[in-house]
């Protein structure tokens, strides 16, 4: 029963079989091999756009590079107050820009709205030299509160930022988890809404470390390959990242993954929520699952066995008592109905 994090689980099969194979003769390195070329290519057919296509190992690297290149060391970077950029890459995205500014920006259930963006932007008018100017609009999606933007929310929100002269960026962590939800083309979740950089997420899905940074205008990239080097992500050894991908696209495994993983949180929040003394705090969309326990239950639980996290961040509406429950692909309805029995059990 453990709930702790996506992030705690193995890799998929495929992924661990793709690796093998990679591991086989000698090829180019720092992704100069056929196999990397072969899913930079894949990567633009699947967004139906000529796209540029970066790899690296984690996901805070993938965010703090790809913000570097979007905005100045002395700019202004608007996010959501939860989001993982703001409060939990131990300030990555200030040092690998060189030191722009983070402004958070509150919304309810982990998302920003137009208003709320509109209205930050107006609490800091251009005082050059003197006010940092607004640089980039960050969204998450899926979010920090296991909610999705719609193709048009997301599309308001980028027409809000590029009208301010705003690039858009996307965190992807979990992105995979949002296009299984929402069920249309990765293009409409990203560039045809108006994102101008996605951070495509694998390790939370199936791979083992395959974070892909992309942009879908290829001169904002400008100087990007030199940053990546720089900050020590230009792996040697590519083609065991690369191979990861290679699996991870192919029927699309990754949508797959993610998809089983939605349907067990969704399992989860519907039993959560039939039982007197719990209460769903957001919507559950992807797969995480927010949850208020009875005093003492959460407690038990873990003594149980049972594994998860509270969840206290800005602006928590549950006073501390919020807890963070996660699927993963690997989840299987045997750990949900056991871990539904004993909330039941310790709630009576």
């Amino acid at each position: 029963m453990n709930f702790a994090s996506d992030n705690c689980v193995g890799a998929a099969p495929e992924v661990m079989d793709a690796i093998a194979r990679a591991n086989d003769g000698a090829v180019p390195s720092y992704g100069g091999d056929d196999l990397s070329r072969r899913v930079e290519a894949h990567f633009s057919e699947i967004f139906e756009r000529d796209c540029a296509v970066y790899f690296v190992a984690t996901g805070g690297a993938a965010n703090g590079l790809a913000l570097s290149v979007m905005s100045p060391p002395f700019g202004m970077i608007l996010c959501h107050e939860q989001s993982h950029i703001q409060m939990d890459e131990c300030g990555g995205p200030e040092f690998f820009t060189g030191g722009a500014k983070l402004l958070p920006v509150a919304g309810v259930g982990g998302k920003l709205t137009p208003e709320a963006v509109e209205a930050a932007l107006a609490g800091f008018p251009e005082r050059p030299p003197h006010g940092a100017p607004a640089s980039v609009l960050s969204l998450t999606q899926g979010t920090e509160c296991g909610t999705i933007y719609s193709a048009s929310e997301l599309t308001a929100l980028c027409k809000t930022a590029h009208d301010a002269g705003l690039l858009v960026h996307m965190d992807g962590a979990r992105f995979a988890n949002a296009a299984a939800a929402m069920g249309i083309s990765p293009a409409e979740m990203s560039w045809k809404a108006g994102v101008d950089v996605l951070c495509f997420g694998g390790s939370k899905n199936g791979c083992m470390a395959a974070e892909a940074v992309i942009f879908f205008n290829k001169e904002q990239a400008r100087d990007f390959e030199f940053r990546r080097k720089r900050a020590g992500h230009l792996l040697s050894k590519m083609r065991f990242i690369s191979a990861q991908f290679d699996a991870y696209l192919d029927a699309d495994l990754w949508l797959k993954l993610a998809g089983g993983a939605n349907a067990m949180a969704a399992k989860l929040s519907k039993g959560l929520g039939g039982i007197n003394g719990v209460e769903i705090s957001y919507p559950t969309q992807i797969n995480e699952v927010f949850a208020v326990f009875s005093d003492g239950v959460a407690d038990k639980l873990r003594t149980q066995g049972a594994v998860f996290y509270p969840w206290v961040t800005p602006g928590d509406p549950a006073d501390g008592k919020m807890q963070r429950l996660i699927c993963s692909f690997k989840t299987t309805a045997e750990e949900v109905d056991g871990f539904l029995q004993l909330v039941r059990d310790f709630t009576r």
